[in-house]
């Protein structure tokens, strides 16, 4: 069984570790083609966060941004491979960062082709938060489970 295991989380985990090893290598000077998609995104959640706010005090970079996906995908998805509870808690934050920014079905009418192609990839997301909230509850479970004690056999005479 720890075999499989290790082998389930080994190929969950490629999905984010590959990612981020792909956002890597476009990154270069200008922060490569992920930057150029996250940025009109920031700038709309800043505008938001400056009308709630009321002052001009809050700096999202897209580089920065993008930067700090690329560590969470890639230090979290080598860490959930080694079975650690907080590679899942890395993994987690970043979806539940960049998933509402990013498949922003909320902004198109229902009926577009583009809101269901935008909801199928949020789902797919909060799915994958789902397995890994799986992931803590089981991991969490099996670190509690008393030992059992040997009875011991009396010595025949």
């Amino acid at each position: 069984m720890g075999f499989f295991s290790f082998l389930g989380r080994v190929l969950f985990a490629s999905i984010f570790i590959l990612s981020a090893w792909q956002m890597f290598n476009e990154f270069g000077d200008d922060g490569g083609p992920t930057t150029k998609e996250w940025a009109p995104k920031l700038a709309t959640l800043k505008k938001s966060i400056d009308d709630i706010i009321g002052k001009n005090i809050f700096h999202l970079d897209a580089r920065t941004f993008v930067a700090t996906c690329i560590s969470l995908k890639g230090l979290g998805g080598l860490l959930f491979v080694l079975g650690s509870s907080y590679g899942a808690f890395l993994l987690i934050s970043y979806l539940v960062l960049t998933t509402p920014m990013l498949y922003d079905f909320y902004n198109y009418n229902f009926g577009e082709e583009e809101f269901f192609r935008l909801l199928q990839e949020f789902l797919q997301c909060a799915a994958l938060v789902g397995a890994l909230l799986f992931f803590l509850g089981m991991k969490n479970s099996l670190s509690r489970k008393q030992p059992r004690k040997k009875t011991l056999k009396p010595k025949a005479a």
